[in-house]
């Protein structure tokens, strides 16, 4: 660049303010210049001359200049060592080139510079010590931004930071520059802003990295100003969707409906009872005088008992066809089939529904619980002893724990590309991470702050520590030199990134007044204070919370946080892997001891996570906060067992409270005189007064405790067997099975257990040894069973009701009303068989299609839920019916249980008929008389639709800000060390993970292959892999991207550039050997020097094919070092697979770094956006990249989770669809438990978004279980209402009231099962769970399972009842109601209104 652009004032053209070498200040260092007043002087020779326009340019080809011979040599080795940095760039290289050359030697030298201060070097002479360097603004600016953006690819950073300091601005960037520093200028140069008169800046034309001059022009890599635009993308999860204001379009639309359903609703109702009123006027009028008597029975009576049903002011009309009223048809009306169905139409019009399959299912269940209630001990020992084959697979139990193969499907893309990179680059390395932070003071009134780390005694303190690490030595003798990463070799440094780096790892060459500024020049300067592996250490990596000054500078002396990194290799060999997981288990205990020493003894803070830690932790015991656990499982067993025995009240005893009254009343008596009369005389022995309280019997003998210990040892067992058979398949076990299997089958057996010992109450009820009596005392005035024998016998070998035909000559008053034990227990089976066989199909097959789920954890989970649920069902058919009648034999023979070998006297009471509400519970007795009459009333009906809609509403919109993600301090024990750490992590690091672009299968070897990859020729693929990873780190916002990409293919071809003299060199005299570090300069040349064409930027002539690969295997194994930064030994050694023959490339990467991520969706989001850009420069380029970093492979699953629970909970439901319609025998009953089943997931998902429970694996397993258990709620429910029909028609006019007596009868016959054996037992293990300190239980399995618990029960017992009822479809009898209930109907003549029954009506009840 021409000189005629500076211009002079006072100072002439021609002089020189300094010329010539005055030595050295020390015994090392760089020469001084002398201080010269006087003109410039042409070269010595002619080969100073050619000297310098090699160095200067073809400028300095004539005339004189102010330099000499050594200057240039001089000035010649400092370019050549900056020139390796930044020759990328042409415009940077011939601006730094033109600024100093134009410094040391420009004829001019005395118009710009001006010599301060002088001092004498080594050999006594005067020496220049400072000048000022007048600079222009224009050139100043050019200059740095024609070098701002150039990039160093091996460091993943910018030239800026090695020549320039990491300066921001031109002013720190020329201040760096001039600063005087070993690796730098020997002396000062300062750059006064303001010039004086005698003087001129330099401030000719700078070079632009945009110019289209060859010379100037850089590419896209160095200079974004000649990148092309990519289009916009917008950043992972702020997509573009429809809104309407702040409401998603779907909400909107939701809530608007929803709104509009209310105001219909309420207007439909006000309308309804606008009209009742006035037709009620109306009647008034029209019967006014009337009989009163008749007016109430009158079936066109709006006062009548059927204005409480939904539809009863259209049924009244129906009862005796169209033309029936008065007498007659309220006389008719009185006749209803029984159990749940009205006989509203005339007997012989109405033929109850046959359903085949459900009858072929009841002589099934018959015939399997008689055979296993007349053989008990041969069913126990059968059923035991194949169970017990099945748990020898025990032998082959495995608990994975490796966190890759059980979050990760086999087939996962990410983990086969981490098994690719493992392979072909190895594994990525071990990081061993320390944060030390100081102790805040103690303040009473705000929270205290993290005063700074930074003091002379912490650093002291910590280097002590440091020292201890380097010293360790594990037991088999290894230390951190034997399992580090060297990036130089086996002989070179350990990568250790600590703020003690930048001292040299020892602070004794500095004391208390002079660490704080050598800590700020290297904060400021990480080149000037390379660590021991010689690669800048930046500031981000090594302090933490760096406040900013008022101007936006960094204030590194009040950083928060130091951050210590030791960097530990990895390796596929297992002995390399043991070798450093034996050190790290020496490091952990080491920083344990330290982090409690270091509070006490310096006052620091010290959390840490080593490379064994994470799965170490998460593998705890101590994980699950075992004892709350055992605690609730032990909560529900005791439950259980306690509440099975109360399900229906005993007909002769009372509670242990009233026995206790009884016995307080009668006390007195023992002291008072006794005569004997016949009014004295009592027959009921309750009232004898007695010393000691007579407890109840039932506490003793009809207590059911044993029973309910054995049904949960059965739960206990179904698990276990599956385990032993999975195990023998080869499925691991994984400790989300281990907590979540046992709840979901302890929830389906325990419901089980509930309703058969329930339905075998009521079997007693109907057919104990006490049936006679109370049915001849409930049936009035037919008295034909008064004198049924208390125990007749049976025949031995009866014939089952359930056979196909039946002799219609043998009526109900003929048969006997006891029958023996193995009858009632085959009986129970035989009604409730069918129910629990629909519960179990459906779940099994649910749970079984989760199996197709990729996911291990997910899809193990799925084989073992549906195996366990399938063999607790089968046992409780078989080995529990079988514990049933031994229970039964014990309870009929007053046997006390848990002691049987105790008997029991029996108790004499000559009472009055009991009360038929004494055979229902408590629970059941509320069912009948207020909750189900409640629930079906049609405005509760209309609030109930209402509110679950609202709630559906609800649950929708709040599933659309459910979170994904899984943070892994939930997963850690609370008292864990690594969550303080990762509390730091979040704090404190300021740089993000790295992350690699893998290329594989192109031939790199071959021009079109290097241009697919390159970035800084001309030639380069514009869209070629670094120019688009260059494109996308310029929006972060969208990339995750923040640093420069490491191009191999561009430093290695910039290697063998002959201008790069120390790099690339062969042997003079044979130019087929490469030289090595120790052949001298003069013995070697560079590798392209005088080739044709020669080396350029078009990569006209550059290598391929084998030349390629030769070229390639020497910069593989050449040093990187401050001669030749460009070599690929430690920067690139480990980028690159080659083949066997190390003939061709196989695969490999280009490193850059991910922005800091802080939370969760930060992780998912840099997975999406690296696997976007990944595709993207495939398509592009036609190259096949895939993107890698360490938390990829455990974030896929996020990629798929929507997907697959989608998909999952799509099968369950339609598994749970079909199953139903087919087991139900109704498509349109079918569908409703499936709508419900699916509304109950919806709004444990709901739940979900407002209570901060994230969607991954743990929680979508937990919406798998409450897909079962809420068909389990459903199951029993709708199965009853199907049992308890009479065929009349979905659109008969009296349909509605004969579905909600059906839906009446349902609820009181299966409610109290459903409430005591799934919503009470498990409300009460999560309210003991609740008391648990680990995040992970409470926030995946208290919240999310007492969520599906009360949502379950909602849906099941208030949702489900009503719809039903509405609109359920037509129903079919038992074999029970055809023999016994119709028979006893048409005998008696009585009526089955429950609706309007009294409190203690027998049928009723």
């Amino acid at each position: 660049m021409s000189l005629q652009d500076v211009m002079a004032s006072s100072v002439e053209f021609g002089t020189c303010a300094m010329r010539g070498s005055c030595g050295t200040k020390g015994w090392f260092g760089k020469p001084l210049p002398c201080p010269y007043d006087g003109s410039a002087q042409p070269p010595e020779d002619e080969e100073a001359r050619s000297l310098l326009t090699t160095v200067c340019g073809p400028e300095y080809a004539e005339g004189p200049v102010c330099c000499t011979k050594d200057q240039v040599e001089t000035l010649y080795d400092n370019l050549k060592t900056a020139e390796g940095i930044i020759s990328s760039c042409p415009a940077c290289r011939n601006n730094f080139r033109s600024f100093y050359c134009t410094f040391t030697c420009s004829p001019d030298q005395g118009t710009f510079l001006n010599v301060t201060s002088t001092q004498k070097s080594r050999t006594g002479e005067t020496a220049v010590k400072a000048v000022d360097f007048f600079v222009g603004q224009r050139f100043a600016e050019g200059f740095f931004d024609s070098c701002k953006n150039v990039q160093f690819g091996a460091s993943n950073g910018y030239a800026m930071d090695f020549i320039g300091g990491g300066a921001k601005d031109y002013k720190a960037f020329l201040k760096f520059m001039g600063d005087e520093k070993d690796l730098g200028s020997p002396f000062q140069i300062n750059y006064p802003s303001e010039v004086p008169d005698n003087f001129t800046a330099l401030d000719p034309i700078p070079r632009s990295c945009a110019d289209n001059d060859l010379s100037s022009r850089c590419t896209c890599i160095d200079c974004p100003d000649v990148c092309s635009t990519l289009p916009y993308v917008p950043p992972p999860g702020s997509e573009p969707s429809c809104h309407v204001g702040v409401l998603s379009c779907l909400s909107f639309v939701l809530i608007l409906a929803y709104c509009l359903a209310v105001a219909g609703f309420s207007i439909g109702y006000l309308l309804q009872l606008t009209i009742r009123r006035r037709r009620e006027k109306k009647y008034e009028r029209l019967v006014l005088g009337a009989d009163a008597a008749s007016e109430t029975n009158h079936p066109l009576s709006p006062r009548s008992g059927n204005r409480g049903l939904l539809g009863a002011s259209s049924l009244a009309q129906y009862v005796d066809g169209e033309e029936s009223t008065g007498a007659a048809s309220s006389e008719e009306s009185r006749h209803h089939l029984g159990r749940g169905a009205s006989l509203l139409d005339p007997m012989d019009t109405v033929q109850p529904r046959q359903y085949r399959l459900n009858n072929v299912l009841r002589r099934f269940f018959y015939q399997l619980g008689f055979t296993c209630a007349t053989s008990p001990w041969l069913t126990l020992s059968v059923v035991f002893l194949l169970v017990g084959l099945l748990n020898l697979g025990w032998t082959k139990f495995q608990v994975e724990t490796e966190p890759v193969r059980l979050w990760v499907a086999p087939d996962s893309e990410s983990k086969l590309q981490k098994e690719y990179f493992d392979e072909h680059f190895g594994p990525f390395y071990r990081p061993e991470q320390i944060f030390v932070t100081s102790v805040p003071a103690a303040t009473a009134d705000s929270a205290p702050e993290k005063p700074p780390v930074l003091s002379w005694s912490h650093l002291k303190y910590w280097s002590r520590v440091e020292q201890g690490i380097r010293s360790l030595r594990s037991p088999s003798g290894y230390s951190l030199e034997d399992v580090c990463f060297k990036p130089a070799g086996p002989d070179g440094a350990c990568v250790v990134q600590s703020a003690l780096a930048w001292f040299g790892e020892d602070i004794s060459d500095y004391d208390e007044n002079t660490w704080a500024e050598h800590l700020l020049d290297c904060a400021n300067s990480p080149v000037d204070c390379l660590p021991d592996y010689q690669q800048p250490l930046k500031p981000e990596f090594v302090l933490g919370a760096v406040p900013e000054t008022g101007d936006g500078k960094k204030d590194y002396l009040k950083a928060e946080a130091l951050v210590v990194t030791f960097v530990v290799s990895d390796s596929l060999d297992p002995a390399v892997q043991e070798r450093a997981t034996e050190w790290e288990r020496t490091l952990r205990k080491y920083l344990l001891d330290v982090t409690e020493q270091a509070r006490q003894e310096a006052g620091l803070a010290v959390s840490f996570s080593t490379g064994v830690s994470l799965e170490e932790e998460i593998n705890k015991s101590t994980n699950m906060d075992v004892k709350i656990v055992v605690l609730s499982y032990l909560a529900m067993f005791f439950y259980v067992s306690i509440a099975l025995g109360n399900g229906v009240a005993a007909r002769d005893d009372e509670g242990v409270v009233s026995s206790l009254a009884r016995w307080a009343r009668n006390f007195p008596k023992l002291f008072r005189p006794t005569g004997i009369t016949s009014s004295s005389l009592s027959i009921d022995s309750r009232e004898t007064p007695r010393l000691f309280p007579r407890l109840p019997r039932k506490l003793f003998v009809g207590s059911k405790f044993t029973l309910g210990l054995f049904g949960i040892a059965l739960v206990i067992l179904s698990v276990s067997t599956s385990v032993g058979f999975f195990s023998l398949l080869g499925v691991k076990v994984t400790l989300i099975i281990a907590e979540v299997i046992p709840f979901l089958v302890l929830a389906v057996g325990v419901d089980n257990v509930f309703i058969l010992v329930h339905e075998l109450d009521r079997q007693n009820l109907l057919h104990g040894p006490n049936a006679a009596a109370t049915t001849a005392a409930v049936q009035g005035s037919s008295n034909e069973y008064a004198t049924t024998p208390m125990s007749p016998t049976r025949p031995e070998n009866p014939r089952s009701p359930f056979a196909a035909s039946h002799d219609e000559s043998v009526d109900a008053a003929s048969m006997p009303l006891y029958l023996r034990a193995e009858e009632r227990v085959a009986r129970t089976l035989a009604k409730m068989g069918p129910s629990i066989l629909l519960s179990t199909v459906t779940e099994t097959v649910a749970f079984a299609l989760g199996a197709l789920v990729p996911m291990p954890a997910v899809r193990n989970f799925a084989l073992y839920a549906a195996g366990s649920v399938l063999l607790n069902a089968l046992l409780q058919v078989t080995v529990f019916i079988s514990a049933l009648v031994l229970d039964l034999r014990r309870m009929e023979a007053n046997r006390v249980d848990c002691f049987p070998c105790i008997k029991l006297h029996s108790r004499v009471a000559l009472l009055d008929a009991p009360s038929a509400s004494h055979g229902l519970g408590s629970i059941a007795r509320f069912i009948r008389r207020r909750y189900a009459a409640f629930l079906l009333r049609p405005v509760v009906k209309g609030v109930v639709l209402l509110t679950f809609g609202g709630l559906f509403v609800a649950s929708v919109i709040s599933i659309q800000h459910m979170q994904l993600g899984l943070d892994q301090r939930l997963a850690l024990p609370s008292e864990s060390y690594l969550i303080p750490y990762f509390n730091d992590l979040d704090a404190y690091l300021d740089v993000g993970p790295p992350v690699y672009f893998v290329s594989h299968d192109v031939d790199v070897t071959q021009r079109p292959g290097q241009q697919a990859l390159c970035g800084r020729f001309t030639t380069c693929n514009e869209s070629s892999l670094v120019n688009v990873l260059e494109a996308e780190r310029n929006r972060p916002e969208s990339s995750f991207i923040a640093e420069p990409s490491a191009s191999w293919i561009d430093d290695f071809l910039r290697w063998l550039d002959p201008a790069q003299e120390e790099c690339c060199r062969v042997l003079k005299r044979n130019t087929d050997r490469f030289c090595t570090e120790r052949d001298s300069s003069a013995r070697c040349q560079p590798c392209f020097a005088g080739r044709t064409p020669a080396w350029n930027i078009t990569m006209e002539g550059l290598p391929e094919g084998n030349e390629f690969m030769k070229y390639l295997n020497q910069w593989l194994i050449s040093p990187t070092n401050q001669d030749c930064p460009l070599a690929g030994k430690a920067s690139f050694g480990m980028a690159l697979s080659l083949s066997e023959t190390r003939d061709d490339v196989i695969a490999s990467h280009f490193r850059t770094f991910h922005k800091p991520l802080k939370s969760q969706e930060d992780f998912i989001n840099s997975f999406a956006a690296a696997r976007r850009i990944a595709d993207d420069i495939s398509e592009r380029t036609g190259t096949k990249v895939f993107p890698y970093s360490l938390h990829y492979v455990f974030f896929d699953q996020y990629a798929h989770i929507v997907a697959i629970m989608q998909e999952i909970l799509g099968l369950g439901l339609g598994s749970v669809l079909l199953v139903t319609a087919l087991l139900l025998g109704s498509w349109r009953t079918g569908t409703i438990v499936t709508g419900v089943v699916a509304l109950t997931v919806v709004t444990v998902m709901g739940v979900m978004g407002l209570w901060g429970i994230s969607l991954n694996a743990i929680s979508l397993v937990n919406l798998v279980i409450s897909l079962g258990i809420a068909v389990e709620f459903c199951a029993h429910v709708a199965r009853a209402f199907m049992s308890a029909g009479t065929g009349l028609p979905a659109d008969h006019p009296a349909g509605q009231k004969e579905r909600d007596e059906r839906m009446w009868t349902a609820l009181v016959d299966v409610g109290p099962s459903v409430l005591s054996g799934i919503t009470f037992t498990k409300l009460i293990g999560m309210a003991v769970l609740g008391l648990t300190r680990s995040r992970l239980l409470e926030i995946y399995y208290f919240r999310m399972w007492l969520t599906l618990i009360i949502s379950g029960a909602l849906h099941g017992l208030v949702l489900l009842p009503v719809v039903l009822s509405l609109a359920g479809g037509p129903g079919y009898p038992t074999q029970e109601a055809d023999e016994e209930w119709m028979s006893n109907a048409m005998r008696n003549d009585y009526e089955y209104a429950p609706f309007l029954a009294d409190d203690e009506s027998v049928m009723s009840d």
